[in-house]
């Protein structure tokens, strides 16, 4: 046994280090991201916010906007340091009520240092005051805020929130949101949830939004500009809201006339999802040149484009079934997309069946023969797509054939069960594509690992099922067309 010696000027510094209480040495910064392999740097560690109190004001014609963002948020360990996703211009921060360090690093990433270290379980409030022209910022080379003739749109995935409120920019983290605005009178401010308050002072118009059930970063929308708004409700007392830009132009009919559907869809939708899961609805079309729709809260954001040729009732079905499928229960991580997409073609899939334009079976076996067995569209994995590829058209169209693949394999009752059990199973909170799979399992007493994995992760065409090999043999040199594709 040999006895460690300990020179005196040694022993003296250890006793110092002793001294020192041994948490001190626990606290550390938060991570830069919150740990999505397909983002890393997006999101946070170290914390997770309940509430953002984002208050704006904002002149369309320079695009200033200027605000003050409050988060409500709790630590998840000791905390020397944390990061929000920003990009406007920083002039304090404050932490509990006293002043923070701050300073930038990355390509949206805002550094706070505390006056003292935060032990974790502990609830913070961080105020953040800034201002800034959003259209002038960028990071990773792209801007998510869309300038119109007469405002802005903030609506985009995976992200949009970092032009316009700091933010834990995940959907891991979901809260709730108070969003106010003040806008020159005449002008129009609009966001997710219900319409709390209007208060209009000299020369200007204050928009108060409450959203009161947990909302995602990228869901959470704002909307500026000189709209037409209608109000209604669903036929369970739901709140309505659509709102139209006035200079739609041509495209104004149409966009009217699909989103003022959006009652009666969300009606129809609940017989397949459950009761609708928040405390309004309805959408908005502005002014923009983008060509995609966006499953926003409860006020779902939709390009002019999407009614360039026509009426075009499809695309909100798909907005309105993500706010069950992607909203009401998020995903985990962005590779589990398929939950999102799948499931939201599929419901266009239902509605065409609805309308008489062809049936889901009749789209899948279009789609399956629409694809050889050495066409791209089948190395994409739904399932795991990678960043790349996470919102390719194999995404949405693969990814709903997996969904009529799993209504063939356990039979309608128990998919149909599964349809409206799972937005109550998850409400409010996050899940994987594995988490639906043992969901399915768990419902239909059958195994399903080698259907999960041949239609949502292999990256070749599946075999046709033996049931129809013969009517997908024969639409493969003619596939036909439903009326509704």
């Amino acid at each position: 046994m040999h006895r460690r010696l300990i020179a005196p000027g040694a022993l003296a510094a250890a006793s110092l280090l002793l001294a020192i209480p041994a948490s001190a040495a626990d606290y550390r910064p938060g991570a830069p991201g919150i740990g999505d392999p397909y983002y890393p740097y997006y999101g946070n560690g170290g914390y997770d916010v309940s509430h953002y109190d984002i208050r704006l004001t904002y002149r369309p014609q320079t695009d200033e906007l200027a605000g003050t963002t409050t988060l409500l948020a709790t630590t998840t360990q000791n905390l020397s340091r944390f990061d929000l996703d920003f990009l406007l211009d920083v002039s304090e921060v404050r932490v509990n009520g006293a002043r923070a360090a701050f300073t930038t690093s990355g390509q949206h990433e805002l550094e706070i240092t505390p006056a003292s270290p935060l032990p974790k379980g502990t609830a913070i409030t961080v105020v953040v005051r800034y201002s800034g022209v959003p259209s002038t910022k960028s990071a990773y080379g792209f801007s998510t805020w869309h300038r119109t003739p007469d405002g802005a749109v903030a609506a985009d995935e995976p992200e949009s929130a970092w032009w316009w409120f700091p933010s834990n920019d995940h959907p891991l983290d979901k809260a709730t949101y108070d969003v106010s605005v003040a806008v020159p009178q005449g002008t129009q401010a609009i966001s997710n949830g219900t319409l709390q308050s209007t208060v209009s002072g000299p020369g200007s118009t204050r928009y108060n939004w409450r959203s009161d059930k947990p909302q995602a970063t990228y869901l959470t929308t704002l909307a500026i500009g000189r709209f037409d708004i209608t109000t209604g409700r669903t036929a369970d007392g739901v709140p309505v809201v659509n709102a139209y830009s006035k200079g739609l132009g041509a495209d104004d009919g149409a966009a009217r006339a699909s989103v003022e559907r959006t009652g009666e869809i969300v009606d129809w939708l609940t017989g397949y999802f459950g009761p609708y899961p928040f405390s309004s609805v309805g959408g908005y079309v502005p002014d923009t040149t983008t060509g995609y729709a966006l499953e926003t809260q409860t006020r779902v954001y939709y390009s002019p484009r999407q009614f360039a040729g026509g009426s075009n009732t499809s695309v909100v079905v798909h907005e309105l079934a993500h706010q069950w499928f992607g909203d009401d229960v998020s995903l985990k991580g962005w590779k589990d997309i398929w939950i999102n997409e799948g499931f939201a073609r599929y419901a266009q899939w239902l509605w065409s069946e609805h309308e008489g334009e062809g049936t889901a079976q009749e789209l899948a076996d279009y789609v399956y023969a629409s694809h050889p067995a050495d066409d791209a569209f089948w190395t994409v994995a739904p399932g795991d797509p990678g960043p790349d590829n996470q919102f390719d058209i194999a995404v949405y169209d693969r990814g709903a054939l997996a969904v009529q693949a799993l209504r063939n394999a356990i039979g309608d009752d128990a998919f149909f069960a599964a349809l409206k059990g799972w937005p109550k199973k998850h409400a409010y909170g996050n899940a994987s594509v594995a988490d639906f799979q043992a969901y399915a399992e768990k419902v239909s007493g059958k195994p399903l690992a080698d259907l999960f994995d041949t239609w949502l992760f292999r990256p070749a065409k599946p075999a046709a099922p033996a049931a129809r090999a013969a009517v997908l043999a024969q639409r493969a040199t003619a596939p036909v067309r439903p009326k509704s594709w």
